[in-house]
């Protein structure tokens, strides 16, 4: 199976070029499904339906989310209704939506899709990731029921996302970070056969502070006073993400490349 997943989606120029080149992503290099983490695709913070249906429209088979999930609070009933869209497995038991769901790809084929927030350097106590995470993946084995398993480890530490990765080595077909919006050059196949890249990247203007028009954050960084809100970057957009080929019988991986599509960042799959 071909599987594409894109990084965190950066505001209005993020939307904009998912839409515009996503579908012919997928022709061109034959995808069978598509992972979009949107998290900040609204103004940087969250996820409107509207926009939810504007990336799924663009080709995207499911949305994963992350700690901004409930920022935009449309979101808190859209998400009940539109099965495609993820919110953290470990978050509070009483979120709405769900934190894994298996998906159909072309050929009728099932995907077992995951997210869970890491806890180090993260603002909340989120609940433990990796139990969240073991009675999932043991209740989907891989070379069962789904013939992939894509885990999205929505954490600020690079040590934490490469225990997960190590954790879940033969069991998930691709674990991939995002939440930092910086893409990391890690891209391997694990001993058990599980793809690793530390970090996506982003969907977003790479001419900025992690997405964000560079005026504000850098007056921040420097006087340690704020005056305006965030913006998102509206420059040239890179596609960030993550290419994955996989056995259908093992849903153990076959190769991993980076995607850098367009915008600052030339490098693309397959």
């Amino acid at each position: 199976m071909k599987i594409l997943f894109l990084g965190d989606v950066v505001g209005r120029a993020g939307r904009a070029a998912i839409v515009e080149r996503l579908a012919k992503m997928r022709t061109d290099w034959g995808l069978d499904f598509v992972v979009v983490n949107g998290e900040n695709a609204t103004g940087g913070m969250g996820l409107t339906p509207e926009h939810a249906k504007a990336l799924l429209q663009a080709g995207a088979d499911c949305l994963t989310l992350g700690d901004h999930a409930f920022d935009q609070k449309d979101m808190l009933q859209f998400i009940e209704s539109e099965p495609r869209i993820l919110r953290p497995l470990n978050f509070s038991k009483q979120a709405p939506g769900k934190g894994a769901r298996l998906f159909t790809a072309t050929g009728g084929r099932k995907v077992l899709v995951t997210q869970a927030l890491g806890q180090v350097f993260m603002k909340r106590p989120f609940d433990d990731p990796f139990s969240a995470l073991d009675q999932v993946l043991k209740t989907h084995p891989l070379g069962g029921l789904a013939q992939a398993s894509i885990v999205d480890f929505h954490a600020e530490a690079t040590s934490e996302k490469m225990a997960m990765g190590h954790w879940c080595d033969g069991r998930a077909s691709l674990v991939v970070g995002t939440h930092t919006h910086v893409p990391t050059g890690d891209a391997q196949v694990l001993p058990g056969g599980t793809a690793y890249l530390t970090d996506a990247g982003m969907c977003g203007d790479y001419d900025s502070v992690i997405g964000m028009e560079k005026t504000e954050p850098m007056r921040r960084f420097i006087t340690g006073m704020p005056k305006t809100r965030f913006e998102p970057a509206r420059g040239a957009v890179t596609l960030s993400g993550v290419y994955v080929e996989t056995d259908d019988r093992t849903g153990r991986a076959k190769r991993v490349a980076m995607v850098r599509n367009g915008g600052r960042l030339q490098d693309s799959a397959p």
